[in-house]
C-alpha cells in the first residue's frame, strides 16, 4: 500500500513539473547552464545538457532520500 503511494505521489509531481516545463513559467535556465553541450555547425545542431541532468539526478536523489525516512 505505501508502494503505491510513493508511485502516486512522484507521478502526480512529474506532471506537475513537466507542465511546468511546457508552459516556460520559470524554467528558463533548463539546459542552458554553463557546461550543456551545444555544437552548431551547417545543417547540423546537437545538444546534450549534461549538467542540467546531473543538477537533476542530484535534486531527485535528495527528494528520495528525504521520502524514504
Amino acid at each position: 500500500m505505501e508502494m503505491g503511494k510513493l508511485l502516486v505521489t512522484v507521478g502526480l509531481a512529474l506532471a506537475l513539473v513537466g507542465a511546468l516545463l511546457m508552459s516556460g513559467v520559470g524554467f528558463g535556465w533548463v539546459g542552458r547552464l554553463p557546461g550543456d553541450i551545444h555544437v552548431e555547425r551547417d545543417g547540423f545542431s546537437f545538444h546534450f545538457p549534461i549538467v542540467t541532468c546531473l543538477l537533476v539526478s542530484l535534486i531527485l536523489t535528495v527528494l528520495l532520500a528525504l521520502l524514504r525516512r
